[in-house]
């Protein structure tokens, strides 16, 4: 498999069962600065974020975790979650779940346990972020999706999860302004500090 800088690689273009795929990726090499998922039917290789990402992914975590239900806990770190139903595998830059969740010896994190979830596009992850996630999030039941669009430096939260659109609201707002994130965290995130570095703009 090649691994590609800036676009996302999949492995493999014939037909595979979603069991298949998680086999393989559990036994995947994947190099030191990069992430697999399962999206569409393919393993997915792309990039790490950029550095200022992680400071976006903190000031969430941060600003999160006051308001998370009893028994919640929210991380940057790298996890898979399993969403067996839409037959998708994702690691999400930011994810909050019961503490139970993690009561297991297995790679494989279950999707529908879920409570809160934040993506930073990039180049290589804007279109499954924009689009497969807001679905499969949504079908799933996660309550609450964050998604930091680092290009246009805006943030829209989705919310009311629906098994036949995804998701019936969501709202958008400017980096810099605060943005309401309802139930089960009913609280103003404040999007300041999300944004690129100065002379180093998202294209």
């Amino acid at each position: 498999m090649t691994v590609m800088a800036e676009r996302p690689t999949t492995h493999g273009t014939e037909p595979h069962s979603f069991e298949d795929l998680l086999r393989t990726l559990d036994e995947l090499n994947v190099p030191d600065g990069y992430k697999a998922e399962i999206i569409r039917g393919n393993i997915v290789v792309s990039p790490w974020q950029k550095a200022y990402y992680l400071r976006a992914m903190d000031l969430i975590c941060d600003r999160v975790r006051p308001y998370l239900p009893e028994g919640h806990r929210i991380s940057g770190l790298p996890a898979l979650y399993v969403f067996r139903e839409g037959e998708r595998a994702y690691g999400p830059d930011v994810h909050a779940a019961h503490e139970s969740a993690r009561e297991s010896t297995s790679y494989h994190l279950d999707g529908e346990a879920l409570s809160f979830v934040a993506e930073l596009t990039s180049t290589s992850t804007r279109s499954a972020d924009l689009n497969d996630k807001v679905m499969v999030y949504g079908k799933a039941g996660v309550p609450v999706y964050l998604l930091l669009n680092m290009q246009r430096e805006e943030a829209t939260v989705y919310s009311v999860p629906s098994p036949q659109v995804g998701y019936e609201k969501s709202l958008t707002k400017p980096f810099g302004e605060k943005l309401y994130i309802p139930d089960p965290f009913g609280f103003a995130l404040d999007t300041t500090g999300f944004h690129a570095p100065e002379g180093a703009a998202e294209s």
